[in-house]
């Protein structure tokens, strides 16, 4: 693998978060080449600070996103499910942010529609993983939090 993602990682994010979004009735993303590359330059870029930070395109929230950092080589599945983890601490009976569950909804925010993906290496073979997502979720204005993030089907 280069030092950004490979097509292989990318598709392996999207198919298992959109696993993830099936359980919550949240139609699949699509991956987008624009989105991913983006990600990819942001992810370059963390790894060449080696400072995980939200980028500031999505703290103007232009765009949704997740970070994950790593000391080893992270498989996409792996990512994703650390994500999706969040979701043992989210209450569907109180729906709302929280920055202990904001990896997961984010993930199965239901009127997400795209995905994009980067992950670099630094210099130290540490991995730095950058998601967006359009339109961004996580939004905190009353009842879309409700409308998004959606308990599983049993």
């Amino acid at each position: 693998m280069g030092k950004s993602a490979s097509r292989l990682f990318c598709e392996e994010v999207l198919r298992s978060h959109n696993e993830y979004r099936r359980k919550h009735q949240a139609p699949p993303l699509k991956l987008s080449s624009k989105l991913c590359r983006e990600a990819a330059r942001y992810a370059e870029s963390l790894a060449s600070t080696r400072i995980l930070k939200h980028s500031a395109e999505s703290s103007r929230g232009s765009c949704g996103e997740n970070l994950a950092w790593a000391s080893y080589d992270q498989p996409g599945k792996d990512v994703s499910d650390r994500w999706y983890n969040e979701v043992n601490q989210y209450n569907f009976n109180q729906p709302g942010f929280s920055s202990a569950t904001g990896h997961f909804t984010a993930m199965v925010w239901k009127s997400s529609k795209k995905l994009g993906v980067g992950k670099a290496v630094a210099s130290d073979g540490s991995t730095f993983v950058v998601a967006r997502y359009l339109p961004a979720g996580n939004i905190t204005n009353q009842g879309h939090f409700q409308a998004n993030v959606l308990p599983p089907k049993s």
